[in-house]
């Protein structure tokens, strides 16, 4: 009898760990390709969980699931920008995630509905040519950028999701309608357009533009490449509106049949080996403080003072970001 009961106990254990094993899901995933896979493919082997992912537009890809509804195929969404976060977690297809998992966590990562994690961050900042401008040109907040000293001299990229972001940070601290005065005057003063933060940043590198408007990953991404790449990049006063710091999140379909499996990949992107990648690898900010820091980026204390004061699910009027760079005409 007893062999037997051990020997039932041995196969439920077995037939629990094959079950958690077999286990696969599906991700829908807004994020580059080139950076994320590799942590991807390093959970799979680590786990044995397979991971299928859907990559595409961040935007796309939360309208896909708007319209998939509780049909999606979908265990889970990780976002590139917080807009999309708040926009699903608004409509109600996220599940709440478990207190640990925010444990620890700086406010400017935190999601105040709970149904999302920031997996890490990206601030706006001012980029700027370390040949051809000195401190003393540095724009102290972002509205200065329409003063006749940059005219010609800016480089942006409107329809850039993470500009866009940006916009719509704008809005919410100070309206829409001195939003828009900002981007009329911008608009006048003559600003070179790219379609993207790179080509906005390697404008610089060329003589094109002598600052530019970016995420602060691109330069440290740069200067991997090219240690003597001729740029610097700033912040703007403390709690300016160009310091948004955005970050690419992570949540649980609330439609999910295989919720412990998707929250295991969910605390295996907050884990110090995933943040590590992150940081150093990706350049982005992580949002742990048990990572060695990235030497290029500005230390995470100084981004926290930096950083705007602002509800990171308020970010997901797109539509309303784009009436506005249409009205513009930067669209």
């Amino acid at each position: 009898m007893l062999k037997k009961i051990g020997l039932f106990a041995v196969t439920v254990a077995c037939l629990a760990a094959g079950t958690v094993q077999a286990a696969e899901l599906t991700l829908y995933c807004g994020r580059g390709e080139p950076f994320v896979q590799p942590i991807i493919d390093q959970f799979q082997r680590e786990t044995g969980i397979k991971v299928n992912v859907r990559y595409g537009g961040t935007a796309q890809l939360a309208v896909l699931v708007q319209e998939e509804g509780r049909r999606s195929p979908a265990d889970l969404f990780w976002g590139q920008d917080s807009g999309a976060m708040g926009a699903l977690a608004n409509a109600g297809l996220l599940r709440k995630l478990p207190a640990d998992v925010y444990k620890g966590l700086p406010s400017i990562y935190v999601s105040r509905t709970g149904q999302w994690v920031a997996t890490s961050g990206r601030a706006r900042v001012i980029a700027y040519s370390s040949e051809r401008v000195n401190s003393a040109e540095l724009p102290k907040t972002v509205f200065d950028l329409t003063r006749e000293r940059y005219r010609g001299r800016l480089a942006i990229p409107p329809s850039n999701g993470s500009f866009q972001s940006f916009v719509t940070a704008m809005r919410v601290l100070h309206g829409d309608a001195r939003t828009l005065e900002w981007l009329k005057a911008i608009k006048a003063n003559n600003p070179k357009i790219f379609t993207n933060n790179v080509a906005a940043l390697t404008a610089i590198a060329d003589g094109e533009a002598d600052f530019a408007l970016i995420n602060s990953y691109y330069l440290p991404r740069a200067k991997m490449r090219d240690q003597n790449f001729p740029a610097g990049q700033a912040f703007f006063a403390n709690g300016d509106a160009g310091n948004l710091v955005n970050v690419a999140g992570v949540a649980v379909l609330k439609s999910s049949s295989k919720q412990d499996a998707a929250l295991r990949l969910v605390r295996y992107l907050l884990s110090p080996a995933a943040q590590q990648y992150f940081t150093s690898v990706v350049g982005e900010y992580s949002v742990s403080r048990k990572v060695i820091s990235n030497p290029i980026l500005t230390d995470m204390s100084m981004v926290q003072k930096a950083a705007p004061k602002i509800d990171l699910d308020k970010l997901g009027d797109l539509n309303g970001t784009l009436k506005l760079l249409r009205e513009s005409g930067l669209l």
